[in-house]
């Protein structure tokens, strides 16, 4: 029998148990961009989730924390609206539990230029997570880009890895319209792709931009390449990663996986397809976000429903 190395079985989107319903009916009501942590001690779960309206109606509207003994059925124990952020929009963070078990919570929001940023709040519990004392963290001005958000947060070694995805700035000026702007949302604008690098600390608070880790491809993932989370599967890690085609797919992602040793370098395994969706709507399962628990790996993932409206999901993988 061929050895096979770090192998991810996949799973059927179909059979995932629904987390969050969306907060309304119809395309742009979304329930999603989960983060999920385990809590060892208290042998529970707490998920970060944001649920988004239509643009015309505010677009990331609130983001709360919600607990669970099962991973499947949740209570919400926080809740910050944009405006507790003094932000145009919210999107997906990156909750973490440190080593001397304090709570982490990295948000992406829409911050000064209306460009997207990323800020860090601390407490002892997530109830006490106060989004006025958020500090930032890393934006744009940083690495040169034209935006940077969707966190994704790791304890590597005695430091931190953030990967995240960034918008890099156009070549040329002339290039770079105040249009660019005016939505407060560079990605949706298709002057630049949505490409993943890598930010690097030894304290979780001061970050040094490390560079790109995995850009757009060449075909179903020419437009975006922006990893969500990496599973450990020794000797390796497998990587879930958002991709679209074109501009017109930008928030309507699908998932593709890639592999990496040292999550600096990483291989595509999907390059002709992605490997998951929904057979919904547009078709997009995106932000998927697996974290390891007892009895093995839970993947919540943003799934499209039949009225274009996205759910959030779970599926368990069986250690």
């Amino acid at each position: 029998m061929t050895p096979v190395y770090g192998h991810m079985p996949l799973f059927d989107p179909r059979e995932g148990h629904t987390v969050v319903e969306p907060p309304g009916p119809g395309a742009g009501w979304w329930a999603g961009a989960s983060s999920t942590v385990w809590h060892d001690e208290e042998q529970c779960f707490y998920m970060y989730y944001r649920l988004r309206r239509p643009r015309e109606l505010g677009r990331g509207a609130e983001c709360r924390i919600a607990r669970s003994m099962d991973g499947l059925h949740f209570e919400d124990v926080w809740r910050a609206t944009k405006d507790d952020f003094r932000a145009e929009s919210v999107e997906k963070a990156s909750l973490v539990v440190t080593p001397d078990r304090r709570f982490r919570l990295y948000v992406s929001y829409v911050g000064e230029g209306r460009r997207w940023h990323i800020a860090m709040m601390e407490a002892r519990r997530p109830t006490e997570l106060l989004p006025a004392s958020a500090v930032p963290v890393i934006g744009p001005e940083d690495i040169g880009a034209e935006g940077v958000k969707d966190p994704y947060v790791i304890g590597v070694g005695a430091g931190w890895y953030m990967i995240a995805s960034y918008a890099p700035s156009p070549p040329s000026p002339a290039e770079r319209p105040d249009a660019m702007h005016a939505t407060g949302d560079v990605y949706a604008t298709g002057i630049t792709k949505s490409h993943t690098g890598l930010a690097v600390s030894a304290d979780g608070v001061r970050f040094h931009w490390v560079g790109d880790i995995l850009s757009p491809g060449d075909g179903w993932d020419g437009y975006a390449a922006r990893i969500s989370s990496v599973l450990r599967r020794p000797p390796l890690f497998v990587a879930f990663y958002d991709g679209g085609a074109t501009v017109a797919e930008n928030y309507e992602e699908k998932t593709g996986l890639a592999i990496t040793w040292d999550l600096r370098r990483y291989v595509r395994l999907t390059r002709d397809a992605p490997a998951l969706t929904s057979p919904h709507g547009s078709g997009s399962l995106r932000y998927l976000d697996a974290v390891e628990a007892p009895g093995g790996a839970h993947l919540y993932y943003e799934y499209a429903r039949p009225d274009g409206s996205h759910e959030l999901r779970v599926n368990r993988l069986e250690a």
